[in-house]
């Protein structure tokens, strides 16, 4: 007598767990949390940012009498104009980048490898690459030395730093500048004006 034929049966639980495993980076929770984190921070602290043209009003500008003054007018000027002066040294950067593509794609290709090989990759999910299985151990290795490599062996990181320091030399020659007397007298620093301070020293 012939046995009975098995069918196979897939239950919706594992089909739902080999859904769930086959899972893109991109469509995984963290990686949308992080993107909606990211972009609340942004549009809070854009709403904080202060007038442009308060920022550039030519008559608040004066020569200060001592490194000492341009030191205390620099600490209150970035206290005010916090928002405003990373808009800038962003501005600075992606003027940079956008001038050098080639150094632009490598950083692109940079953040995807870190983003997607190793902060937001499902744990259950190891790297194959031409039929080898990495560790995380290994991921993270590799990882780190792509990004000394980048930094220090390319023109990325030349680039990066002149960037940066041309944008904090602007940054420190309007802060030195600019006379902050009339910043604090009908607006004061909001208790959660933490731009910074609320996502990038919490969340990074």
């Amino acid at each position: 007598m012939a046995s009975p034929v098995t069918l196979p049966i897939s239950s919706p639980q594992s089909a739902a767990t080999a859904g769930s495993q086959s899972q893109a980076p991109i469509s995984t929770p963290a990686f949308r949390s992080f993107i909606s984190r990211l972009s609340s921070s942004i549009r809070q602290g854009f709403a904080q940012r202060r007038p442009w043209l308060e920022l550039l009003d030519r008559t608040s500008f004066a020569r200060p009498d001592s490194v000492a003054e341009a030191a205390s007018r620099i600490r209150k000027n970035f206290s005010y104009f916090r928002v405003n002066y990373v808009t800038l040294l962003a501005g600075v950067l992606a003027l940079s980048l956008l001038s050098h593509p080639f150094s632009l794609l490598v950083l692109l290709a940079l953040l995807g490898g870190w983003f997607f090989l190793y902060l937001f990759r499902p744990s259950d999910q190891p790297v194959v690459i031409f039929g080898r299985t990495f560790s995380d151990r290994e991921t993270l290795g590799i990882l780190v030395v792509f990004t000394i490599v980048v930094v220090f062996l390319t023109s990325v990181g030349s680039l990066l730093i002149s960037a940066l320091l041309v944008g904090l030399a602007i940054v420190s020659a309007h802060g030195a500048f600019r006379v902050p007397e009339d910043l604090f007298l009908d607006d004061q620093e909001p208790a959660n004006a933490g731009f910074l301070s609320s996502y990038f020293y919490r969340h990074i």
